[in-house]
């Protein structure tokens, strides 16, 4: 199923147990949940490229925190998932949709340097988080549930980027 696939939500009288939210509310749920999934699962895919490619002093920690990183976004992204689907929208986690639909930029192939990997990586969460807020807030006005869902999601993301930004070289003082 693609992101252009109108027949994402399922059809509240073929399943009646489903959360009363109305189908334009569930498409529009579903969507800022669709939205925030694709993301989690494309800073996984980014996540891995990069533990691949640092390298510098900061090697292993930076290795290691990639796979903390990683695993986090994917629990974050299966539970993002879940909620869509038991608000009765089909979520789509496949390469082709988020290769389609994710606003992160890729990373170049090859050895990337430990501090362009905390920068690339700095970059890419503090855009996330900032569209991730932005969903939190309007899922605030359409479902509750979802909206805690999303506030799960961020305040992880901006525990991760604080941990990230942190590691980058503290400015000289003039």
């Amino acid at each position: 199923m693609n992101a252009s696939n109108p027949r994402r939500i399922v059809q509240q009288d073929v399943v009646t147990d489903l959360p009363p939210l109305g189908e334009h509310v569930r498409e529009e749920t579903g969507q800022q949940l669709q939205d925030t999934l694709v993301e989690l699962v494309d800073l996984s895919l980014i996540g891995k490229q990069l533990h691949w490619s640092v390298a510098g002093p900061l090697f292993r920690p930076l290795h290691l925190q990639l796979d903390e990183l990683i695993d986090s976004w994917r629990e974050l992204a299966d539970t993002v998932a879940e909620r869509a689907v038991a608000i009765g929208f089909m979520p789509d986690g496949q390469a082709g949709t988020v290769s389609e639909s994710s606003p992160l930029g890729g990373v170049e192939r090859g050895v990337i340097e430990d501090h362009e990997v905390v920068a690339a990586l700095t970059r890419r969460l503090a855009e996330a988080a900032e569209r991730m807020r932005t969903r939190m807030v309007r899922l605030g006005e359409l479902d509750a549930a979802s909206e805690d869902v999303l506030i799960e999601v961020l305040r992880a993301v901006e525990q991760q980027l604080w941990m990230i930004r942190a590691q980058r070289p503290v400015p000289a003082e003039r």
